[in-house]
């Protein structure tokens, strides 16, 4: 199988030397949380069909902590992340900017994690795209999503062309950032590790792999942290989520009713944004 993930971020760092702007006339009008969209069951479905996914390259939906907000990546043209806010109720289209980096916004909101930067909530926006610093920001170091919980600890991909992928994690201790560390030999044991998403309290982690007994291409798994500190057994999230497509860049909605995650490419070489009832997290975690 192809590593979509990794392709389709090489492709995307293409795609951002050109430019095209999107209106709002682009969208309809949408009320109502979730972007006005009826919320999925325990089974996947695509989110916003025929608005936000539809024909083309539709990425990383994501909504920022309190829901007001939605930002998702598109291809068409450019490389470019659309933010949504919702205001009295409506979706409007706020702002886009070049896509440098998969968006994952820390707990409390006021920062937006892209990769190797970052960006601070400043008043109404958004500061410019800052460095995470030389720890973080290693020119050996391929990184397409940097997730954080609420205590600080930062969770990662270090991707290569290759097919290697390998999750890594940097605490925050007394203040003080550790150097990066490999996650156990059983997360990271699949080919195109990539796009972990650490729970705000670290009680779960999700991320996307291809391994031996999967659905077809890669699947997403979770990992779920053990009383003892260390991370319990690799779950397939099982056919609910997956497909015998590519399934990748999952994140748990800010109010963690929802996961949210890309599915593609289908027959016409679309890729979409599904999202399903996160629930899913409850049934598959250990019993004992």
């Amino acid at each position: 199988m192809r590593p979509f993930g990794i392709f389709i971020a090489l492709l995307f760092s293409v795609l951002a030397m050109s430019n095209k702007s999107y209106s709002q006339n682009d969208f309809p009008k949408l009320e109502g949380p979730y972007m006005g969209q009826k919320p999925p069951g325990m089974v996947a479905e695509p989110f916003a069909p025929g608005i936000i996914s539809k024909e083309g390259w539709e990425l990383e939906g994501v909504f920022a902590p309190g829901m007001k907000e939605f930002y998702f990546t598109t291809n068409r043209k450019s490389a470019t992340v659309i933010g949504f806010r919702q205001q009295n109720n409506v979706w409007n289209k706020y702002i886009e900017f070049p896509r440098t980096g998969e968006i994952v916004f820390s707990p409390d909101g006021k920062r937006m994690h892209m990769a190797k930067g970052y960006k601070d909530r400043v008043g109404d926006g958004w500061s410019e795209r800052k460095s995470h610093g030389p720890m973080i920001d290693r020119k050996d170091w391929y990184i397409m999503r940097l997730s954080a919980s609420e205590s600080g600890t930062y969770v990662f991909d270090e991707a290569t062309r290759e097919g290697d992928g390998v999750l890594r994690y940097s605490r925050l201790i007394d203040g003080k950032r550790e150097e990066p560390k490999a996650l156990s030999k059983e997360i990271n044991a699949g080919k195109w590790t990539a796009h972990p998403f650490i729970a705000p309290d670290e009680s779960y982690l999700i991320w996307d792999s291809e391994n031996e007994g999967g659905f077809g291409g890669s699947d997403i798994y979770i990992s779920y942290l053990k009383k003892d500190g260390s991370w319990g057994p690799t779950v397939n999230m099982g056919d609910k989520v997956n497909s015998d497509k590519e399934d990748f860049y999952a994140s748990v909605t800010p109010d963690g009713k929802y996961i949210l995650f890309n599915r593609g490419m289908d027959d016409n070489g679309n890729i979409d944004i599904y999202w399903v009832d996160a629930q899913i997290i409850e049934t598959l975690r250990p019993k004992s």
